[in-house]
Protein backbone atom coordinates (compact mmCIF):
# COMPACT_ATOMS: atom_id res chain seq x y z
CA UNK A 1 0.00 0.00 0.00
CA UNK A 2 2.84 2.33 0.80
CA UNK A 3 3.91 2.72 -2.83
CA UNK A 4 0.40 3.83 -3.78
CA UNK A 5 0.30 6.75 -1.40
CA UNK A 6 1.07 10.26 -2.51
CA UNK A 7 2.37 12.67 0.09
CA UNK A 8 -0.75 14.76 0.00
CA UNK A 9 -0.38 16.26 3.44
CA UNK A 10 2.49 18.31 2.04
CA UNK A 11 0.62 19.56 -1.03
CA UNK A 12 -1.95 22.22 -1.74
CA UNK A 13 -5.24 20.72 -2.83
CA UNK A 14 -4.74 22.20 -6.31
CA UNK A 15 -1.73 19.90 -6.71
CA UNK A 16 -3.60 16.69 -5.89
CA UNK A 17 -4.42 14.15 -8.63
CA UNK A 18 -8.21 14.29 -8.34
CA UNK A 19 -11.06 14.11 -10.80
CA UNK A 20 -11.13 17.91 -10.89
CA UNK A 21 -13.92 18.38 -8.33
CA UNK A 22 -13.66 22.15 -8.73
CA UNK A 23 -15.15 21.71 -12.19
CA UNK A 24 -18.55 20.73 -10.82
CA UNK A 25 -21.37 23.15 -11.27
CA UNK A 26 -23.07 24.05 -8.01
CA UNK A 27 -26.32 22.31 -8.92
CA UNK A 28 -24.39 19.15 -9.82
CA UNK A 29 -22.75 18.68 -6.44
CA UNK A 30 -24.24 15.74 -4.58
CA UNK A 31 -23.68 14.50 -1.08
CA UNK A 32 -21.89 11.13 -1.10
CA UNK A 33 -24.49 9.27 0.95
CA UNK A 34 -27.71 10.15 2.72
CA UNK A 35 -28.04 8.76 6.24
CA UNK A 36 -30.63 8.21 8.87
CA UNK A 37 -29.00 9.02 12.17
CA UNK A 38 -28.13 5.92 14.15
CA UNK A 39 -25.29 4.39 16.08
CA UNK A 40 -25.30 1.15 14.11
CA UNK A 41 -21.52 1.08 13.65
CA UNK A 42 -20.90 1.77 17.32
CA UNK A 43 -21.12 -1.83 18.45
CA UNK A 44 -17.84 -2.61 20.21
CA UNK A 45 -17.11 -5.91 18.52
CA UNK A 46 -17.22 -9.14 20.51
CA UNK A 47 -14.49 -10.78 18.47
CA UNK A 48 -11.55 -12.29 20.27
CA UNK A 49 -8.01 -10.90 19.89
CA UNK A 50 -7.16 -13.61 17.36
CA UNK A 51 -9.91 -12.29 15.06
CA UNK A 52 -8.52 -8.77 14.86
CA UNK A 53 -6.27 -9.40 11.82
CA UNK A 54 -2.91 -8.15 13.06
CA UNK A 55 0.02 -8.74 10.74
CA UNK A 56 1.11 -11.80 12.72
CA UNK A 57 -0.22 -13.81 15.63
CA UNK A 58 0.41 -12.31 19.05
CA UNK A 59 -0.22 -13.88 22.41
CA UNK A 60 -2.33 -12.02 24.98
CA UNK A 61 0.79 -11.18 27.03
CA UNK A 62 2.42 -9.21 24.20
CA UNK A 63 2.02 -5.46 24.51
CA UNK A 64 3.00 -4.11 21.07
CA UNK A 65 3.56 -2.05 19.09
CA UNK A 66 1.70 -3.97 16.41
CA UNK A 67 0.65 -3.18 12.86
CA UNK A 68 -2.85 -3.75 11.51
CA UNK A 69 -4.05 -3.63 7.91
CA UNK A 70 -6.08 -0.42 7.44
CA UNK A 71 -7.44 1.88 4.77
CA UNK A 72 -5.61 5.22 4.70
CA UNK A 73 -7.04 8.68 4.06
CA UNK A 74 -6.57 12.41 3.77
CA UNK A 75 -9.43 14.89 3.92
CA UNK A 76 -9.67 18.51 2.84
CA UNK A 77 -12.09 21.38 3.35
CA UNK A 78 -11.60 23.45 0.23
CA UNK A 79 -7.78 23.58 0.04
CA UNK A 80 -7.03 22.99 3.72
CA UNK A 81 -6.02 19.55 4.99
CA UNK A 82 -8.22 18.85 8.02
CA UNK A 83 -7.61 15.12 8.53
CA UNK A 84 -4.75 12.77 7.75
CA UNK A 85 -4.23 9.06 8.26
CA UNK A 86 -1.25 8.02 6.14
CA UNK A 87 1.25 5.45 7.29
CA UNK A 88 4.10 7.11 5.44
CA UNK A 89 3.55 10.32 7.39
CA UNK A 90 2.73 9.05 10.87
CA UNK A 91 3.06 6.10 13.21
CA UNK A 92 -0.06 3.94 12.87
CA UNK A 93 1.15 1.21 15.19
CA UNK A 94 -1.25 0.08 17.90
CA UNK A 95 -0.79 -1.15 21.47
CA UNK A 96 -2.66 -3.30 23.92
CA UNK A 97 -5.14 -1.43 26.09
CA UNK A 98 -2.94 -1.99 29.13
CA UNK A 99 0.09 -0.43 27.43
CA UNK A 100 -1.99 2.37 25.92
CA UNK A 101 -3.14 3.46 29.37
CA UNK A 102 0.50 4.07 30.37
CA UNK A 103 0.94 6.42 27.41
CA UNK A 104 -2.10 8.68 27.65
CA UNK A 105 -3.30 11.51 29.87
CA UNK A 106 -6.74 13.00 30.64
CA UNK A 107 -8.36 14.53 27.59
CA UNK A 108 -6.51 12.37 25.05
CA UNK A 109 -8.45 10.83 22.18
CA UNK A 110 -7.95 7.08 21.83
CA UNK A 111 -8.90 4.89 18.88
CA UNK A 112 -9.53 1.14 19.14
CA UNK A 113 -8.98 -0.58 15.81
CA UNK A 114 -9.22 -3.94 14.09
CA UNK A 115 -9.50 -4.94 10.45
CA UNK A 116 -12.99 -4.80 8.92
CA UNK A 117 -14.43 -2.84 11.84
CA UNK A 118 -15.21 0.84 12.20
CA UNK A 119 -12.77 2.25 14.79
CA UNK A 120 -14.17 3.07 18.21
CA UNK A 121 -13.10 6.42 19.70
CA UNK A 122 -13.01 7.25 23.41
CA UNK A 123 -11.78 10.09 25.62
CA UNK A 124 -9.37 9.13 28.37
CA UNK A 125 -10.54 10.46 31.73
CA UNK A 126 -8.27 8.99 34.42
CA UNK A 127 -6.79 5.63 35.43
CA UNK A 128 -8.45 3.11 33.10
CA UNK A 129 -11.68 5.14 32.75
CA UNK A 130 -12.84 6.51 29.40
CA UNK A 131 -15.94 8.39 28.23
CA UNK A 132 -17.50 7.44 24.91
CA UNK A 133 -20.64 7.13 22.83
CA UNK A 134 -21.74 3.52 22.83
CA UNK A 135 -25.09 1.99 21.86
CA UNK A 136 -26.86 5.32 21.85
CA UNK A 137 -25.57 6.46 25.24
CA UNK A 138 -22.76 8.68 26.51
CA UNK A 139 -21.15 6.53 29.21
CA UNK A 140 -18.07 5.95 31.34
CA UNK A 141 -16.37 2.56 31.12
CA UNK A 142 -13.09 0.81 31.73
CA UNK A 143 -10.88 0.78 28.64
CA UNK A 144 -9.58 -2.63 29.69
CA UNK A 145 -13.12 -4.01 29.60
CA UNK A 146 -14.43 -2.40 26.41
CA UNK A 147 -11.30 -3.04 24.34
CA UNK A 148 -12.17 -6.76 24.29
CA UNK A 149 -8.89 -7.67 22.61
CA UNK A 150 -8.77 -4.73 20.24
CA UNK A 151 -5.60 -2.65 20.27
CA UNK A 152 -5.47 1.12 20.13
CA UNK A 153 -3.49 4.32 19.82
CA UNK A 154 -3.62 8.01 20.68
CA UNK A 155 -5.17 10.09 17.87
CA UNK A 156 -5.00 13.64 19.22
CA UNK A 157 -3.51 14.91 15.95
CA UNK A 158 -5.63 12.98 13.46
CA UNK A 159 -7.75 16.09 12.92
CA UNK A 160 -5.85 19.30 12.15
CA UNK A 161 -8.02 21.62 14.22
CA UNK A 162 -6.84 23.62 17.24
CA UNK A 163 -7.59 21.55 20.38
CA UNK A 164 -9.28 22.85 23.50
CA UNK A 165 -7.39 22.77 26.83
CA UNK A 166 -7.60 19.31 28.48
CA UNK A 167 -9.86 20.55 31.28
CA UNK A 168 -12.41 21.81 28.74
CA UNK A 169 -12.19 18.54 26.80
CA UNK A 170 -13.03 16.66 29.97
CA UNK A 171 -15.78 19.13 30.81
CA UNK A 172 -17.35 18.55 27.38
CA UNK A 173 -17.17 14.79 27.82
CA UNK A 174 -18.31 14.44 31.42
CA UNK A 175 -21.02 17.07 30.98
CA UNK A 176 -22.86 14.75 28.59
CA UNK A 177 -22.65 11.55 30.61
CA UNK A 178 -25.96 9.71 30.71
CA UNK A 179 -27.46 11.24 27.58
CA UNK A 180 -29.32 8.75 25.42
CA UNK A 181 -30.66 8.38 21.90
CA UNK A 182 -32.86 11.38 21.07
CA UNK A 183 -30.83 13.63 23.38
CA UNK A 184 -27.61 12.92 21.46
CA UNK A 185 -26.58 14.95 18.41
CA UNK A 186 -23.63 12.76 17.34
CA UNK A 187 -24.00 9.70 15.14
CA UNK A 188 -20.86 7.80 16.13
CA UNK A 189 -18.11 7.62 18.75
CA UNK A 190 -15.59 9.45 16.59
CA UNK A 191 -17.77 12.52 16.06
CA UNK A 192 -18.53 12.74 19.77
CA UNK A 193 -14.91 12.35 20.89
CA UNK A 194 -13.65 14.81 18.27
CA UNK A 195 -16.29 17.36 19.27
CA UNK A 196 -15.20 17.09 22.91
CA UNK A 197 -11.60 17.82 21.96
CA UNK A 198 -12.12 20.52 19.33
CA UNK A 199 -15.53 21.97 20.17
CA UNK A 200 -16.50 22.39 16.52
CA UNK A 201 -20.20 22.15 15.75
CA UNK A 202 -19.39 20.52 12.40
CA UNK A 203 -18.99 17.22 14.28
CA UNK A 204 -22.65 17.31 15.33
CA UNK A 205 -25.40 15.84 13.18
CA UNK A 206 -27.05 18.77 11.44
CA UNK A 207 -24.57 21.17 13.01
CA UNK A 208 -23.30 22.42 9.68
CA UNK A 209 -25.30 24.08 6.92
CA UNK A 210 -24.90 22.26 3.62
CA UNK A 211 -23.23 24.65 1.21
CA UNK A 212 -21.88 24.22 -2.31
CA UNK A 213 -19.27 26.83 -1.47
CA UNK A 214 -17.77 24.70 1.33
CA UNK A 215 -16.99 21.23 0.08
CA UNK A 216 -15.18 18.35 1.75
CA UNK A 217 -12.91 16.09 -0.28
CA UNK A 218 -11.98 12.65 1.01
CA UNK A 219 -9.14 10.74 -0.65
CA UNK A 220 -9.39 7.01 0.06
CA UNK A 221 -6.35 4.80 -0.48
CA UNK A 222 -7.45 1.21 -1.10
CA UNK A 223 -4.87 -1.51 -1.52
CA UNK A 224 -4.95 -2.88 -5.05
CA UNK A 225 -7.58 -0.46 -6.40
CA UNK A 226 -5.90 2.92 -6.39
CA UNK A 227 -6.95 6.20 -4.84
CA UNK A 228 -10.57 7.35 -4.84
CA UNK A 229 -11.86 10.88 -4.31
CA UNK A 230 -15.26 11.53 -2.73
CA UNK A 231 -17.03 14.86 -2.27
CA UNK A 232 -19.31 15.80 0.62
CA UNK A 233 -21.15 18.88 1.79
CA UNK A 234 -20.63 18.32 5.51
CA UNK A 235 -17.92 16.96 7.77
CA UNK A 236 -20.38 14.67 9.54
CA UNK A 237 -21.43 13.00 6.28
CA UNK A 238 -17.79 12.50 5.36
CA UNK A 239 -16.97 10.89 8.71
CA UNK A 240 -19.85 8.43 8.39
CA UNK A 241 -18.83 7.37 4.89
CA UNK A 242 -15.19 6.92 5.91
CA UNK A 243 -16.24 4.75 8.84
CA UNK A 244 -18.34 2.60 6.50
CA UNK A 245 -15.26 2.09 4.34
CA UNK A 246 -13.30 1.08 7.46
CA UNK A 247 -15.98 -1.44 8.39
CA UNK A 248 -16.29 -2.99 4.92
CA UNK A 249 -12.98 -2.25 3.20
CA UNK A 250 -14.84 -1.28 0.03
CA UNK A 251 -16.39 1.77 -1.56
CA UNK A 252 -20.03 1.30 -2.45
CA UNK A 253 -21.06 2.55 -5.88
CA UNK A 254 -23.53 5.13 -4.56
CA UNK A 255 -20.85 6.66 -2.38
CA UNK A 256 -18.63 7.73 -5.27
CA UNK A 257 -19.12 11.33 -6.30
CA UNK A 258 -17.13 12.88 -9.13
CA UNK A 259 -14.36 10.41 -8.57
CA UNK A 260 -13.45 6.83 -9.09
CA UNK A 261 -9.85 5.86 -9.52
CA UNK A 262 -7.26 8.58 -9.87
Amino acid sequence: MGNQLDRITHLNYSELPTGDPSGLEKDELRVGVAYFFSDEEEEVDDRTPSDCSFTKDHGPAEEGPFSVSEVEYSAFCSQECIFSKLRENEDLNVYSAKTLLTMCKPGDLLELVATAQAPHWVIHQRDDQVIHLYKGEIRRDSLLEISNGRHGRIVNNRYRFRPLPPDLVMQNASGHLGLRSEEICWTNSESFAAWCRFGKREFKAGGEAHSAEQQYFLKVHLSGSGVHTLVFRSLEDMIRERRKVDASGILKELSLVNGGKD
